[in-house]
C-alpha cells in the first residue's frame, strides 16, 4: 500500500488516471514496464477507450508514465509499452 502514497498525493490528477495507473502497476514486470492494449484496459476496468487514453495522457503529463510505441516485424503497430516512472 505504501507504493501508492505518492500517487494519492497528486491532488490534481483525476481519479481515472489513478485507476489506470494502479491497473498498469498490477501488470508490470520487474523493469516496471507493461504493454496491455488500450481496449483491454478499457474492457477490464469497465471504462471507455477514450477515458483510458485521457488517463494515460494525464499520467504522462504528471511524469508518472512514459509511453513508447511498438511495432511488429512487418511494420504494423501493436500495443504500446508503458514504463512506470
Amino acid at each position: 500500500m505504501a507504493y501508492y502514497r505518492k500517487l494519492y498525493s497528486y491532488d490534481e490528477l483525476p481519479s481515472r488516471a489513478k485507476f489506470v495507473y494502479i491497473y498498469l502497476h498490477d501488470r508490470c514486470d520487474k523493469e516496471s514496464k507493461t504493454w496491455p492494449a488500450v481496449k483491454t484496459i478499457a474492457r477490464e476496468l469497465s471504462i471507455s477507450v477514450r477515458t483510458v487514453r485521457r488517463a494515460i495522457r494525464d499520467l504522462e503529463s504528471a511524469g508518472l508514465v512514459r509511453k513508447e510505441y511498438r511495432k511488429r516485424p512487418n511494420g504494423s503497430f501493436t500495443s504500446n509499452c508503458y514504463y512506470l516512472l
